[in-house]
C-alpha cells in the first residue's frame, strides 16, 4: 500500500512583478505558478486548495474567526520493503583517504586567513596574526552609567 506525507502551506496573497506581466490576475497567476513549480521540484504533488477557519484572539478576552486559503501537497514515502534492490557488484576495497595540506607560507609571506564555512574546522597552527592592542575608546557611549537617587529616597 502506498503511503504519503502531506504539507499544507498558505496560498500567496499578492502577485509577483515580472517583465510583461501587467494585470493583477496575471501577477497572481505568476506567484501561484512559481510556488507550484518550486514545490514540484522538491517532489510534492498538488492535491487541492482549502479555505479553513482560524480563531484569533482579539484583545484580552475576545476572539474572531478568519478564513485562510491553504494549499495541500503530498509526496510518496518510500518504505524499506518498497525500495528497489541494488544489483550486486564486486566489493570495493576501502582505501584510506589521503589528507593533503597546503605548504606553510614563508616567513616574509602575508598570511591571509581562509573563510570558514559552517562545517569546516580551523586548521591547527594556522591562526591569523593578532594586531597590536588599542586604547579603549572614550566618549559618552562608553562612559559608566550615572545612577541618580529615586524620588523620595533619602541620600546619606
Amino acid at each position: 500500500m502506498q503511503r504519503y506525507e502531506f504539507t499544507v502551506i498558505p496560498a500567496p496573497r499578492k502577485g509577483e512583478k515580472a517583465r510583461g506581466v501587467k494585470t493583477t490576475e496575471d501577477r497572481f497567476a505568476l506567484a501561484l505558478t512559481n510556488l507550484m513549480n518550486r514545490m514540484g521540484a522538491e517532489g510534492w504533488d498538488y492535491v487541492r486548495a482549502d479555505v479553513l477557519p482560524c480563531d484569533e484572539r482579539v484583545g484580552l478576552t475576545g476572539s474572531k474567526t478568519t478564513y485562510q486559503n491553504m494549499l495541500v501537497f503530498r509526496r510518496a514515502i518510500i518504505l524499506p520493503e518498497q525500495a528497489v534492490p541494488q544489483p550486486a557488484s564486486a566489493p570495493v576495497a576501502a582505501e584510506p583517504a589521503l589528507v593533503l595540506r597546503a605548504p606553510l607560507p614563508a616567513a616574509n609571506d602575508e598570511i591571509v586567513p581562509a573563510r570558514l564555512g559552517a562545517t569546516l574546522a580551523p586548521s591547527p597552527g594556522m591562526a591569523p596574526p593578532v594586531g597590536a592592542a588599542t586604547a579603549p575608546r572614550t566618549g559618552p557611549f562608553n562612559a559608566p552609567p550615572v545612577v541618580s537617587p529615586r524620588a523620595g529616597a533619602s541620600v546619606d
